[in-house]
């Protein structure tokens, strides 16, 4: 709304919001270019970054490797570009939802059923062991689901200047 309370016809409400990043192109193999996010610089700067994928085991060039991504080369990508991409918001929200509450929902689910039916600490363990590798498979099943849907995929959303800076 604007300041005379009708609807501003530029903003759609309907439209899912997207988080934007930059990546650099690092290869291109036909109609696929394959990409890797910049690094931010508030990257390596939180509590948790010492079990963060930015710094883990192996050298600087695995962990490049692992988060690689690619996307369809429609804008005749070239290696070196830097581009924004694009990933929706409830994507990543239910992203976030199966990699963390699942396996913790089942531990305690399983753990809580366990002590209220048997009420001893040993199968109490035991259970919630087994309800974290349960929750862990269904969360694998469900990740793959949603990549085969193409939920996860970002999206190539423009080539961004030397000096663009994120504005997510």
């Amino acid at each position: 709304m604007n300041m005379s309370g009708t609807m501003d016809s530029l903003t759609d409400f309907s439209a899912p919001t997207l988080i934007e990043g930059f990546a650099q192109v690092v290869a291109v193999e036909g109609q696929t270019a394959w990409l890797v996010p910049e690094q931010t610089s508030s990257c390596g700067g939180c509590a948790s970054a010492s079990a963060c994928g930015s710094k883990g085991i192996g050298t600087l060039s695995s962990r490049l490797e692992a988060r690689r991504f690619q996307l369809d080369n429609d804008a005749n990508l070239r290696v070196g570009e830097r581009v924004v991409v694009g990933i929706r918001e409830n994507a990543l929200v239910r992203a976030s939802i199966t990699a963390y509450f699942i396996p913790l929902a089942t531990l305690l689910l399983s753990g809580a059923l366990a002590q209220w039916i048997a009420g001893n600490d040993f199968i109490t363990m035991a259970a919630m062991i087994s309800g974290l590798v349960f929750g862990l498979w269904l969360a694998r099943v469900r990740a793959e689901q949603m990549m085969l849907k193409g939920e996860l995929a970002p999206r190539f959303l423009r080539r961004a200047s030397m000096n663009e800076a994120c504005n997510s």
